[in-house]
């Protein structure tokens, strides 16, 4: 298995755990969307199909270039939750400010390294 192969197991699998505890965990999502979206249960849900789906479209070299155009749109519809959970200082979970920071450029990365996988 090559760098860029391990690179996507590894992406796969972060997904495919992110959208399993948007089911199993979903009050720590459900507290991140911002109070503006409506039915926040039901995005988080969405969310967490989508990162599955996602996860698993990247295995299959067939669906591989829809998972990662599915994948950098769904880090792009996320991103207001990880501002707002800045905005309202970590919406009442123990996450340091610094972290809260971080997530920011974070997807960004994500961003990277989903298209960089995506061959």
């Amino acid at each position: 298995m090559n760098l860029k192969e391990t690179a996507r197991l590894v992406l796969a699998l972060f997904f495919l755990t992110a959208g399993i505890l948007h089911f199993l965990r979903p009050d720590g999502f459900v507290r991140i969307v911002p109070p503006y979206l409506p039915n926040p249960l039901l995005l988080v849900q969405l969310s967490g199909a989508a990162e599955i789906a996602g996860a698993l479209g990247l295995l299959v070299p067939a669906t591989r270039l829809w998972a990662a155009w599915g994948l950098m749109a769904l880090l792009v519809a996320v991103f207001p939750a990880n501002v707002y959970m800045l905005q309202s200082h970590g919406a009442g979970m123990p996450v340091p400010e610094w972290a809260l920071w971080l997530r920011l450029p974070l997807q960004l990365g994500l961003m990277a390294w989903v298209w960089w996988v995506r061959r």
